[in-house]
């Protein structure tokens, strides 16, 4: 999805751990510009507006400007990116020119909207089985989400994702008939607890009964020993 936003890059003239230790201690993050038939051009981008897009609504799937100091001013997005496994910064950033009259391939995440049937009458539960749908559509068509509808799902009832509507040039990639939702019944759990709670307290009498009979036996002797006096 086209968001209006403006990150500005700086071009940069050397690569090396030396100069990626040196940006980020300055407070920027090394990037790498590519795509759309252009050449890749190293670049050092502010991790902080980075990081704005990653965790927005629209996230990795987020189209915004990319205007480079003394260069070009083109639609990019975010393609790859690597985090400190520690301090959880950012160390390095993929940026992708989008040519917005060609088509992409994205993934966009899947939610669901009301409580089921299954679920509000039947006991039943809701199981989001696939979390996001890939789809190809030009840039400007990339929705934010889908969301579908589950009230009318009963037990042993699914959504898959043939059901996602596809609108405007958007096309569905992922396998047509992979179930998206499900709603399953709680009888099957519901008896297993009821015996992995039973089971210790049905070994119990078994145990009263062997620990009486071991106190039976270490009796018997002093009772021999008394008859014989």
């Amino acid at each position: 999805m086209r968001k209006d936003i403006t990150i500005v890059a700086e071009p940069r003239s050397s690569r090396g751990k030396n100069e990626a230790r040196r940006l980020r201690a300055a407070g920027q993050a090394p990037a790498v510009l590519y795509g759309a038939g252009g050449d890749a051009v190293a670049v050092a981008v502010s991790p902080k507006e980075v990081n704005k897009i990653l965790h927005s609504k629209t996230g990795y799937n987020t189209i915004f400007n990319l205007s480079v100091t003394g260069g070009e001013n083109v639609p990019a997005m975010v393609v790859d990116w690597q985090n400190d496994p520690v301090k959880d910064n950012l160390l390095h950033v993929d940026l992708k020119r989008i040519d917005l009259t060609l088509r992409l391939k994205v993934k966009v995440p899947v939610h669901t909207s009301g409580e089921a049937k299954g679920v509000k009458l039947q006991g039943g539960l809701l199981e989001l089985i696939t979390r996001e749908v890939e789809i190809e559509c030009l840039p400007d068509d990339i929705p934010e989400q889908f969301i579908l509808d589950v009230k009318e799902l009963s037990i042993g009832e699914n959504v898959r994702a043939s059901q996602i509507p596809m609108t405007g040039s958007m096309k569905l990639l992922s396998p047509a008939d992979a179930v998206v939702a499900h709603v399953v019944s709680l009888k099957a759990e519901e008896v297993a607890a009821v015996d992995a709670t039973a089971a210790p307290a049905a070994a119990e009498p078994e145990l009263a009964k062997t620990k009486g009979k071991k106190e039976e036996d270490a009796a018997a002797p002093a009772d021999d020993k008394k008859k014989k006096k």
